[in-house]
């Protein structure tokens, strides 16, 4: 099954700011493409906002002045749904509500031909709930673009309970046609971003609540040490605190308040405040122009010790050996049987996050996970109360003559990196087993559609395999409320590895 041709129209059923970008897209890729609004006069409006978007592309070089009056002759906005008759496809992206969706498509099941596909922009509703009132649902499906559509390549290709194969091949190649790259996905709440992705949020949430760290300086440790673009906080901002919480809300709910995606209560607050982000000056950050921007807690500068003990294999830190060495501490190795840490001086340990607290261990110091300990630029530390001020003293020099700047936490079970990533990875191993989608499309789609510097299945390899299991399986200890416990996905993983390297 291939693509459309680019002779045949495309309706977009809805011209907010998602109708217009996937309109746009189509209408660059070549297609006659048809506008429509119930409110009258804002298919007319969004036509007009399209050309100016295609005048600016002129004028940045990115599309020919032909190119544009070529796209602009194929605009057209329609006046009814009756106009939408000849189309081959029709996208809609209308209000989040099931029952306006319904009565949408049953309309448009009477007026388009029987081949005419049709699609869906959902975030947050079921695919199958919205194509069980047709007729014929075989030809309904997903297409979940993201916002700003003209910009991010990702698109979710969602098939629903019933919708034809045939149906969903073609959505997937007419996408892909349109420069995009397509994703497969089963109808499950989320899909596959909004489903794996909940943990980024949840579990800074969670860091905050337990006051172990402020917003800034979590924000500061996604970025510097976990190589995510924007931290939480400023993310959820950026989107929308109650967008965001709306998709965490009806995550949740559509797994039958499955714990795992149990929203955020201090979210909730802030929701409730109406303090939702940049859109109205407010959110986790004050956006007024006379505020005081937040900064992260940095620990002031201490003197790194004149050596440190390496015992046993330091794993996804591994690196740090040849970084210590670099900065001209010396490194004592010694193989153990029993653990892997870093001993310091005045025998202090430092340790990597393992989902255990600090509180447990007389004198240990945890560190946070970091996607690549050469480039990080700031790293975490947590001490319990039992930990000496000799030993914080000395990790916190160790890591400043490493070049990284240092946020103490306080007492947090897998801090902030290591428990995120852990229980992303755990979420993406779940959905594949569930047939939600491929583990290659999995990390696309968190890649390209949430901008992760890795995706979960290539970030679990360059940790290995016991890292994330480990973690939930000490943090599920200390919590046992199964928000952290190992899907069986995750432990069918680890057990697969291990038998396979014990028949080799």
């Amino acid at each position: 099954m291939t693509a459309l041709d680019l002779s045949s129209p495309v309706a977009v059923v809805g011209t907010g700011t998602m109708g217009q970008g996937i309109a746009q897209v189509a209408l660059v890729a070549g297609h006659p493409v048809r506008l429509y609004d119930a409110v009258a006069g804002r298919a007319r409006d969004a036509a007009e906002a399209i050309g100016a978007r295609l005048d600016r592309l002129v004028e940045k070089g990115r599309l020919g002045a032909t190119d544009r009056d070529a796209a602009r002759a194929r605009l057209k906005p329609a006046e009814s749904l009756a106009e939408l008759a000849d189309c081959a496809l029709v996208v809609e992206a209308v209000l989040e509500r099931l029952d306006v969706k319904q009565q949408l498509f049953g309309e448009l099941e009477g007026i388009v031909a029987e081949d005419c596909l049709l699609a869906t922009n959902t975030s947050s509703l079921s695919v199958t709930a919205i194509g069980g009132a047709l007729r014929h649902p075989g030809r309904f499906v997903g297409l979940h673009f993201f916002n700003p559509a003209p910009l991010l390549p990702l698109v979710e290709v969602v098939s629903g309970f019933a919708t034809d194969v045939t149906s969903a091949t073609r959505a997937y190649e007419t996408a892909r046609a349109w420069g995009k790259t397509p994703v497969a996905c089963a109808d499950t709440p989320g899909f596959i971003v909004n489903r794996i992705a909940r943990p980024f949020y949840a579990e800074a949430f969670a860091v905050y609540e337990a006051q172990a760290a402020d917003p800034a300086t979590i924000d500061a440790v996604l970025r510097g040490s976990g190589g995510f673009r924007m931290g939480a906080f400023e993310l959820t901002d950026l989107i929308g605190q109650d967008v965001n919480e709306s998709v965490t809300h009806s995550v949740w709910q559509s797994f039958f308040q499955d714990v795992r995606f149990t929203p955020s209560l201090a979210q909730r607050r802030l929701v409730e405040s109406g303090r939702l982000g940049r859109k109205t000056g407010h959110g986790w950050y004050d956006y007024a122009e006379d505020a005081e921007p937040a900064g992260p807690h940095t620990a002031d500068r201490e003197q790194p010790p004149a050596y440190v003990v390496v015992e046993g294999d330091l794993g996804p830190a591994a690196d740090l050996v040849a970084l210590i060495r670099e900065a001209g501490i010396q490194v004592r190795e010694e193989d153990e049987d029993n653990g892997t840490r870093l001993v310091l001086p005045g025998g202090g340990q430092l340790v990597l996050a393992d989902g255990q607290t600090s509180v447990e261990f007389r004198d240990v110091v945890y560190f946070d996970l970091a996607l690549d300990y050469r480039t990080a630029t700031r790293i975490a530390l947590s001490a319990g109360h039992d930990s000496a001020t000799q030993t914080l003293a000395e990790a916190i020099g160790l890591f400043q003559a490493l070049g990284k700047d240092v946020s103490v936490i306080g007492d947090a079970p897998g801090m902030i990196v290591a428990r995120t990533v852990a229980r992303i990875i755990d979420l993406a191993h779940d959905a594949v087993a569930k047939g939600v989608a491929t583990e290659e499309d999995v990390d696309t789609a968190m890649r390209l559609g949430v901008s992760y510097p890795l995706g979960p299945f290539a970030w679990d390899r360059r940790l290995g395999r016991d890292f994330a299991i480990d973690v939930l399986d000490e943090m599920h200890e200390r919590d046992p409320s199964g928000r952290y416990a190992p899907s069986l996905a995750l432990y069918r993983h680890a057990y697969a590895i291990d038998k396979r390297e014990g028949a080799s």
